[in-house]
C-alpha cells in the first residue's frame, strides 16, 4: 500500500489510533487517508482553513513548488491524545483543526517566525497543552480548551530562548526536551516552566529530531550531519553516539525496543533499542535494518 498523489516532498505523517485515519503533509495541504479497506484519500486541509472532499492534489503528477496565494507551507501536524484535534504549523501560527466536523476552529498566535514543530499534550481537565517552537528562537505554551474558537494567545513564553531556531520537540513527564539550530538541547519543567538543564553543544551541527525510549530514562537526538546520539534523562550525561546516516536525521520514533530514524538519504533505518541506561544501539552492520523507498 502506498499513499501518493502528493505536491511535493511529504514532511510529515500521523496515524489516529482512535479514528484508524492517516493524515500526510506536503505543501500547503494535509491529506485524510482511510487505510481500512485501501488506501482512500476522504479529505484534504489546507493551511488557510479550507476543507475539501476527496482528494484535491490528485492531479498533479509533477512536483509542484508553488504555494497558492494566501497558503503556507506546513511544517508539522500534531493530534491531541484523544484524536479529536490536529494541529498544523504553517507560517507564524498554527491552525486548530475540529476532526468531529472537519472545520478550523482558530489559530495559536504569537510567534514572529515560522513555526517549524509542535508537541500536544493533555492536561487534567481536559485541556490541551501545545507546545510550539519556530525559527524566531522561541518555544511557547499554549492552553487549549475544549471548545476554543479563534485566535489563541500564549499561555508561557519559555526564557532563555535558544540562540537560533528550533527544529525538534518532546516531552517526557513533566519535562519538555527543544533542540535547536544552535547545536544546543535544553531540558525544561513544564510544571515550574523552568530551564532545568541544557547542552549547548550537544551535536557538531543543527540538532533536527528528538526521541525517547520507552521505559528507559534515555533521550535520543539526531542532528544534521546523521550522527545519532544516546543521553541520560536525568543528568544529560551522554551515554552513546553513532553515525545513523551519512544525511541529515530528520526523525526519530520508538516503540519498546525498536528505533527508527528518518533521513534525507531516502531510508528509515531500524536499530535495537537499549535496555537500560549502559546499553548500546546495535552497530548498523550488524541488526540494524533499512527501509528503503522503491
Amino acid at each position: 500500500m502506498s499513499l501518493g498523489g502528493h505536491p511535493n516532498n511529504v514532511v510529515s505523517v500521523k496515524y489516529c489510533n482512535y479514528t484508524s485515519l492517516v493524515f500526510t503533509v506536503s505543501t500547503s495541504y494535509i491529506k485524510v487517508w482511510d487505510i481500512r479497506d485501501s488506501a482512500r484519500c476522504i479529505r484534504t486541509l489546507t493551511s488557510s482553513g479550507q476543507m475539501m472532499p476527496g482528494d484535491a492534489c490528485s492531479g498533479s503528477t509533477n512536483r509542484t513548488v508553488t504555494i497558492p496565494a494566501g497558503e503556507n507551507q506546513i511544517n508539522q501536524i500534531a493530534l491531541n491524545p484523544t484524536g479529536t484535534f490536529l494541529y498544523a504549523a504553517a507560517g507564524n501560527a498554527v491552525r486548530m483543526w475540529d476532526l468531529k466536523r472537519f472545520q478550523s476552529t482558530g489559530k495559536l498566535t504569537g510567534h514572529l517566525g515560522p513555526v517549524m514543530c509542535l508537541t500536544v499534550d493533555s492536561v487534567s481537565n481536559g485541556q490541551d497543552l501545545i507546545i510550539t517552537g519556530s525559527k524566531d528562537h522561541y518555544i511557547k505554551m499554549f492552553d487549549v480548551a475544549e471548545g476554543a474558537l479563534g485566535t489563541v494567545s500564549p499561555t508561557h513564553n519559555f526564557e532563555p530562548p535558544h540562540y537560533d531556531g528550533i527544529e525538534a520537540l518532546t516531552i517526557m513527564g513533566d519535562n519538555l526536551f527543544s533542540g535547536s539550530r544552535d547545536n544546543g538541547i535544553k531540558k525544561w519543567d513544564l510544571a515550574q516552566k523552568d530551564l532545568v538543564q541544557q547542552v549547548p553543544n550537544a551535536h557538531k551541527d543543527w540538532v533536527c529530531a528528538l526521541g525517547l525510549v520507552p521505559g528507559c530514562p534515555v533521550l535520543l537526538s539526531g542532528c544534521r550531519g546523521g550522527i545519532l546520539k544516546l543521553w541520560n534523562v536525568e543528568t544529560f550525561a551522554p551515554i552513546s553516539e553513532l553515525k545513523g546516516h551519512d544525511s541529515p536525521i530528520n526523525a526519530i520514533c520508538t516503540n519498546s525496543s525498536q528505533i527508527f530514524t528518518a533521513s534525507d538519504d531516502r531510508t528509515v533505518r531500524i536499530w535495537k533499542a537499549p535496555s537500560s541506561l549502559d546499553g548500546q544501539i546495535s552497530d548498523p552492520g550488524d541488526t540494524s535494518e533499512d527501509v528503503a523507498s522503491n
